[in-house]
C-alpha cells in the first residue's frame, strides 16, 4: 500500500512538473513585487502571504504600465539619414 501511494504521488508530481515546464514564464513585475510584499509581510508575520500578494500586485502593475506605453504615441524623432562621406582627395 505504501509503495503504491509513493508511485501514484510520484507520477502526479512528474505530470505536474511537466505541465508547468511547458508553459512560458511571464514574471513581469512579480519578482520585485514578491520581494517588497515578502518584506512587508515579514513585518506582519505573514511573509509568504505578503510575497504572493506582492507578486500578483507587481505583475498587474507591470501589465498596466506596458498597456499605457503601447497606447501612447512615440515622441522620439526619427534619426536623420546618414550623409555619404566625401571621397578622399589625393595630395601630392
Amino acid at each position: 500500500m505504501k509503495n503504491r501511494f509513493r508511485m501514484i504521488f510520484g507520477a502526479a508530481a512528474l505530470t505536474l512538473a511537466a505541465a508547468l515546464a511547458a508553459t512560458p514564464a511571464d514574471a513581469k513585475g512579480c519578482i520585485k513585487g514578491a520581494i517588497v510584499g515578502g518584506v512587508a509581510g515579514h513585518v506582519a508575520h505573514h511573509t509568504l502571504l505578503g510575497a504572493a500578494a506582492g507578486c500578483v500586485i507587481g505583475h498587474h502593475a507591470a501589465v498596466q504600465r506596458e498597456k499605457a506605453q503601447q497606447n501612447q504615441p512615440s515622441t522620439v524623432a526619427p534619426a536623420p539619414a546618414p550623409t555619404p562621406a566625401a571621397a578622399p582627395t589625393k595630395q601630392q
